[in-house]
């Protein structure tokens, strides 16, 4: 069986697309049928998101912590439980292509870091251009990145369990889980194929994530 684990804190305005797309991606033909489940980790959750979720054929985990770290690793054990052999995580705000996992397996590796495409600019106002720009001039969304994103991650069931997962940390937990699984000699794909597109949201529920680091050429202006 193959995992897809979204956490979510509030995220009632994307987890409807998030969920249509994560779907289409679980029901490709290329994955001869193979089960997928979906797991979204309600985190501290005080909107829709719950019930918005409720309608697509999921599994909700509700939990109190208020920490993506400790969301992701709940719900990878949650899809290991179940006999997951591969985890595949994204995030609330984010909608994975159709051939999202076909591409991570066919990568043949215990890990894959893939890139993000971003919408939404509109949402940095009168920085809209700029924050766009430096993106683009800054970012690297080809084959052999070392971009680490929770957005668009994979790993084999098997290194997961290797290095202990997830650790509790509220912000940069996916860069620590692949620094462990690179030290720890796992073989790692850091390929622009598996795509995905997140929110180009100035602010998210996390500071000093990838929001963040869209809004740091705000500074430089200011």
């Amino acid at each position: 069986m193959i995992g897809i684990c979204i956490p979510a804190h509030d995220e009632e305005d994307y987890i409807g697309a998030c969920l249509r797309a994560a779907t289409h991606a679980a029901r490709h033909p290329r994955l001869n049928a193979e089960a997928v489940r979906i797991v979204v980790v309600l985190d501290h959750c005080a909107d829709r998101t719950a019930t918005l979720s409720a309608a697509w054929p999921v599994q909700c985990v509700s939990i109190q912590a208020r920490n993506v770290g400790v969301a992701r690793a709940v719900g990878a054990q949650h899809l290991l439980d179940a006999g997951a052999r591969w985890l595949a995580f994204t995030d609330a705000d984010t909608r994975v292509s159709r051939n999202w996992l076909v591409d991570q397996l066919s990568l043949g590796a215990e890990v894959v870091c893939g890139t993000v495409g971003v919408s939404g600019w509109g949402a940095h106002g009168a920085y809209s251009a700029s924050a766009r720009q430096r993106f683009a001039q800054h970012y690297q969304d080809r084959d052999g990145h070392r971009h680490v994103h929770g957005a668009n991650l994979g790993v084999d069931a098997n290194a997961y369990r290797r290095i202990g997962g997830f650790a509790a940390l509220s912000c940069s937990e996916d860069q620590a889980l692949v620094d462990r699984l690179e030290q720890g000699g796992a073989r790692i794909a850091w390929s622009s194929l598996p795509r995905v597109t997140t929110s180009a949201r100035p602010y998210s529920r996390v500071e000093g994530g990838f929001a963040t680091a869209l809004r740091e050429g705000w500074d430089q202006q200011d």
